[in-house]
């Protein structure tokens, strides 16, 4: 399950001592919030350079940049933190003084991140998140990086993660075990296989559209006048218009896929999933360096995901969800939540199995779906593809009826994505299944759930059919809420019964 890629080496631990004393951040701290500032204020900042020009007001940007320093030499000269036996202690202000207790048992996720200009001056900025919040429990910016080490293995030992270290080994990381590390050209094979290319291109575009919001419509212009300048001085005809678009997406694919893979390589480059107790680390990035930790007793959920790509590179992705997952996709995508983001199946297989190793996995007994679950998956489309005929016969005529051969292939895609969705409970856990060309599996244990809901719409009662949701505490708006669709009710009562009487059997593990 292991590659032979080495983890990046974890620097010697500098111990935090218990002692009850109040400590500052690294004495470059204001350096790093001013710049953290300046991000959010750089575009107003630069309007006034720009703009100012002419009219004596130059020194306006200066001014600024100086106000936001000031501001951060305040906030670190009023900022302090200091390390109890069950809890950390922060107090910040002055004006407004504000005390934040965070008990060790709480912090659910520890995200180191570091920038090239982090890691040049060996710092690193801390992110203590709990679970459900919106915001972490604390940011500390910026710590030493060998302190922010000790903080996350002060956190593991004092949150009940790990048995805490006496003696000698007081001043030792604990035994790491690497489960997964991915070597460059898996990072490729990774950016080949997502789309994170057309979301650059995008991004681009509707950044430059911010500066100028006529910036889409003039590249276009320019660009088509060009092209058509230049196929009429050359009398092109419909053969040559054809190799020339057909070159033009060739070379837009290959476009996306570059920058793909330049985003996965800045994003994944040196990945690493290490086991230390009972609390997973994960290491990534080329330019900017994330360390995030999380206990596996907080995972609550795990999607597998298989895309046509996928499967031809042999490959899928794994991610979890979090108890702290909420609050870390609010953070730019820095908490845990990807275990595999590209591996070979029986890879991904194995690590579940090694997580969940009392679950059998993958399921043996899939149960079927309703029996006309493809037809009402079908009716979705049949839905949207009727009025739209009829609006482009009217004003089309009889071309616009070409539009119906989509439904004989719609109904294949549904009766396809029907036959291979289904669900499985066995002892431990509940999964769920779908997809045919994109394929899907979601699971949890049971223990992990906290409400069932038995729904009908008026088209699932048309149909005979029951839809149950099963939430655990990570589901959001990037993880939604487990779903079995297009039950029959025979099914969906036999599963909700069978899960009501685990759930009040069981405690909630979360």
């Amino acid at each position: 399950m292991t590659t032979d890629i080495v983890a990046p080496p974890v620097p010697p631990v500098s111990p935090l001592q218990i002692d009850g004393e109040e400590h500052r951040l690294h004495a470059w701290s204001w350096l790093f919030v001013t710049l953290q500032h300046m991000k959010q204020f750089i575009l107003p900042l630069l309007v006034l350079l720009f703009a100012g020009r002419g009219d004596r007001n130059e020194l306006w940007p200066l001014i600024g940049v100086g106000v936001l320093a000031l501001a951060s030499i305040w906030q670190y000269f009023t900022y302090r933190y200091r390390l109890l036996p069950d809890r950390i202690e922060i107090r910040s202000g002055l004006l407004e003084r504000k005390l934040r207790q965070i008990a060790y048992a709480r912090i659910h996720n520890v995200a180191l991140h570091q920038t090239v200009l982090h890691r040049i001056f060996n710092v690193a900025e801390v992110r203590l998140e709990s679970a459900g919040g919106m915001k972490p429990e604390a940011e500390m910016r910026v710590l030493r990086y060998d302190q922010a080490i000790a903080l996350e293995k002060l956190v593991r030992e004092r949150g009940g993660e790990a048995a805490p270290l006496t003696g000698d080994d007081a001043h030792a990381e604990p035994a790491s075990t690497i489960l997964l590390s991915l070597p460059t050209s898996e990072v490729i094979r990774h950016g080949l296989i997502s789309n994170r290319g057309l979301v650059l291109v995008a991004g681009g575009f509707a950044a430059m559209s911010q500066i100028s919001p006529r910036f889409f419509a003039n590249f276009s212009e320019r660009w088509v006048k060009a092209g058509a300048g230049y196929a009429e001085s050359h009398h092109f005809g419909w053969v040559d218009y054809s190799i020339g678009a057909l070159s033009l997406l060739a070379v837009f694919v290959v476009l996306l896929r570059a920058l793909s893979v330049l985003a996965s390589l800045l994003q994944y480059h040196g990945f690493t999933l290490s086991e230390t107790g009972r609390r997973l680390t994960v290491v990534r990035g080329l330019l900017t360096r994330i360390r995030t930790s999380t206990p596996k007793r907080r995972i609550q959920a795990w999607t597998l995901r298989e895309s046509v790509l996928h499967r031809l590179f042999k490959r899928r992705a794994l991610s979890i969800d979090s108890a702290a997952s909420q609050s870390s996709g609010q953070q730019g995508g820095r908490g845990l939540r990807e275990l595999a983001p590209i591996a070979k199946p029986e890879v991904c297989d194995d690590l579940i199995r090694h997580f969940l190793p009392s679950a059998q996995w993958p399921p043996a007994d899939w149960q079927p779906l309703h029996r006309r679950a493809w037809l009402r998956i079908w009716l979705g489309d049949v839905l949207w593809v009727l009025p739209v005929t009829a609006a482009l016969i009217w004003r089309f005529g009889a071309w616009g009826a070409l539009l119906l051969l989509w439904l004989p292939w719609s109904a294949l895609l549904a009766w396809k994505a029907a036959t291979k969705a289904g669900w499985s409970l066995d002892g431990r856990l509940v999964a769920v299944r779908r997809g045919w060309w994109s394929r899907q599996w979601r699971f949890a244990e049971v223990d992990k759930l906290q409400a069932l809901q038995v729904s009908r719409s008026p088209l699932d009662k048309l149909f005979g059919m029951r839809g149950m949701t099963l939430d655990t505490a990570g589901a959001n708006a990037i993880s939604p809420t487990m779903q079995i669709a297009y039950l029959t009710p025979e099914a969906a009562e036999t599963l909700q019964r069978a899960l009501s009487k685990r759930l009040a059997r069981s405690a909630l593990r979360w």
